[in-house]
């Protein structure tokens, strides 16, 4: 049952994925930085409600897995050539801040 989860939620997300960086990856992944930094928060806000089992498997595992994208943001990155690296660190800096702010407020949110 739980393999269903996971695909059931990665195939959701993927499909978001793909809408996403169809309508707005660009010149710039723009795309690809919305998904990863969006699925960041929302794993950081899983995270610090301290979800497990199912619910964990289908939106953070499934969802957020699926959802976010490490192999595009790759190829993205190397194809912008010398601009890649800016756009890496913003990509970086920007997924672990807003896990961190996610996590935060999964925190306040379990303890209300």
């Amino acid at each position: 049952m739980t393999a269903l989860l996971v695909a059931l939620g990665g195939g959701v997300g993927a499909a978001l994925r793909f809408l996403v960086g169809r309508r707005l990856d660009r010149e710039l992944p723009l795309g690809t930085l919305l998904v990863n930094v969006a699925g960041s928060l929302l794993l950081g806000v899983l995270s610090g409600l301290a979800l497990d089992g199912d619910a964990l498997a289908l939106l953070g595992t499934g969802f957020c897995g699926g959802l976010t994208t490490y192999s595009a943001f790759a190829v993205q990155t190397h194809a912008l050539g010398r601009r890649g690296a800016a756009y890496a660190a913003v990509t970086v800096l920007a997924a672990l801040g807003a896990c961190g702010l996610g996590f935060w407020l999964g925190l306040g949110l379990a303890q209300a």
